[in-house]
């Protein structure tokens, strides 16, 4: 075999090109008129339409992803005895709080209100002043 016999298995297709008269009729399959069977048209970036709808006015801001904690105050864990492991399922056991969906909330302890029972705290957030008006009482935040 010599090269010059070397034969390819499919032939060149060479592409169509359209818009250009000829074979394809008077629109050369681009319709009629408008933006689209224009000469080096150019459409609007669909981002673009989804930025305009954004709110461009002060103070605007997405809503947080984030979930925000539940919030309790002191004085309504007043009432549990001396000794108390007080935890979020605890909490929502007792139905002083709800559960989103099934699923325990992160919970924030504020300092409104005293308490005088010694608790022991495990798995919330704290305010300053709860952790210092806790532990004035004698109880633990672990």
């Amino acid at each position: 075999m010599q090269l010059h016999n070397i034969q390819r298995k499919t032939k060149l297709k060479k592409s169509k090109r359209v818009g250009r008269g000829a074979t394809r009729g008077t629109y050369s399959g681009k319709g009629r008129k408008g933006q689209k069977a224009r000469a080096g048209r150019k459409m609007r970036p669909e981002m673009r339409d989804i930025i305009k709808k954004i709110h461009k006015k002060r103070g605007y801001k997405f809503a947080s992803i984030q979930e925000k904690p539940v919030i309790i105050n002191i004085m309504k864990l007043q009432a549990f005895p001396d000794g108390t492991k007080v935890s979020p399922k605890f909490l929502v056991e007792k139905k002083l709080i709800q559960g989103k969906s099934g699923k325990i909330p992160s919970v924030k302890v504020l300092g409104s209100g005293d308490i005088k029972n010694k608790l022991i705290f495990s798995g919330f957030l704290f305010s300053k002043e709860a952790k210092v008006k806790i532990e004035k009482a004698g109880g633990s935040i672990k």
